[in-house]
């Protein structure tokens, strides 16, 4: 058990500081090929504050246990839903690319929605355990619960978190085995129905085709995934070194956030993409071995979930920049800047090493407990 926390954590350490280099890296060149008139190193103090603040919440989760926080998610999954609404209120919210998704908060902005792919299925999983037997009326009535949020989501809109966590709250359903009947014949209903009425809707088809052919509007949809292949193809084996990357210089947009894994392809190569997907297998590999060795099921459910939400976020990310997956404005965990989205991973990762700290307790006393009968 110790083995795998102390895995997971260097593979999470690893990945921030290589995220940390790569961040600076891009962001100052931006900066300075632009001539924008603020401090190269601004977006590398940001993710340092925000990592800061994601070790100070590690450590009051490591202190109080994954029990014990537990118990706070009802009040947070009210207040995140509170928040969601705050988004829209002007003056408090904070419009970016035509997206509501931001508080500000001063000089830092808040994204709701980064902290409701972990509450949410945290929240499933403490009212599945008060639950003596799960009935058709109970899971519905989560479902109708859990809708409010899930709409505010998506119009901000945030097609990507929604996505995310429907994904996740279904792999949830599966490992809590929640009957199929309940969950798996609607979404599959829910979603072949959706499937058809966007396949009628001419900018349904309009984003397919340039998800297949991004050359076809390289002045618009198509230029983000474009250039990321451009990025990735040019880094060969080993990558131009570091610092070499041109995508960088204005000719990828988001840069530092959803498509730095192509940057750092470019200046890494074959090779240093295939370390850090490494880094990522070892992240799921010690995150459900935590879990497959958790005493009860409470943690068993929290350990998987979270590891499951973590590296899928990496999947999703990686596959955009690679190209087999259209766009959705995923974060690569823990490497891509966004100080909510680092947050929401830290706590996610330090709750899967509370299940398994608190378990190995669990083994110690309960040894100490035999050796005096």
């Amino acid at each position: 058990m110790r083995k795998s926390s102390f895995l997971l954590l260097t593979c999470v350490l690893t990945l921030f500081l290589i995220g940390i280099l790569m961040v600076f890296n891009t962001s100052s060149a931006e900066i300075i090929d632009r001539n924008l008139n603020i401090g190269t190193h601004r977006a590398l103090y940001k993710q340092l504050l925000y990592g800061c603040m994601s070790l100070i919440g590690a450590l009051v989760i490591w202190f109080y246990g994954y029990e014990v926080v537990l118990k706070w998610v009802p009040l947070a999954f009210y207040l995140l839903v509170f928040s969601l609404v705050l988004v829209f209120v002007p003056g408090i919210g904070q419009q970016i690319n035509g997206a509501y998704r931001w508080l500000s908060l001063g000089p830092f902005s808040f994204q709701p929605s980064e902290f409701l792919k972990v509450v949410m299925p945290l929240y499933f999983i403490l009212l599945f355990f008060k639950e003596e037997k799960v009935t058709w009326k109970w899971f519905y009535k989560v479902i109708a619960l859990f809708a409010l949020p899930l709409f505010l989501v998506l119009i901000e809109p945030d097609n990507g978190a929604v996505a995310i966590i429907m994904m996740t709250l279904m792999a949830l359903f599966f490992i809590c085995r929640i009957p199929l009947l309940y969950w798996f014949l609607p979404a599959a209903v829910l979603i072949t129905a959706g499937v058809i009425a966007a396949s009628q809707m001419p900018h349904v088809k309009k984003r397919i085709e340039i998800y297949l052919h991004p050359e076809l509007d390289l002045l618009g949809k198509g230029h983000q995934p474009y250039q990321a292949k451009i990025a990735a193809g040019s880094g060969q084996l080993f990558g131009r070194g570091v610092g070499e990357s041109l995508q960088k210089l204005n000719y990828l947009p988001e840069a530092r956030s959803d498509y730095i894994a192509a940057i750092y392809a470019e200046e890494f190569g074959f090779v240093g993409i295939l370390f850090l997907v490494l880094l990522y297998l070892l992240i799921s590999y010690s995150g459900f071995h935590i879990a497959s060795t958790a005493r009860d099921k409470q943690g068993f459910y929290l350990a998987a979930i979270l590891t499951y939400l973590v590296v899928l976020q990496a999947f999703l990310n990686l596959g955009v920049v690679s190209g087999l997956l259209p766009s959705k404005g995923t974060n690569l965990p823990f490497f891509s800047q966004g100080g909510s989205s680092l947050l929401a991973n830290s706590l996610s990762i330090m709750l899967i090493m509370s299940v398994g700290r608190f378990q190995k307790e669990k083994v110690q006393k309960e040894w100490k407990a035999l050796k005096k009968t």
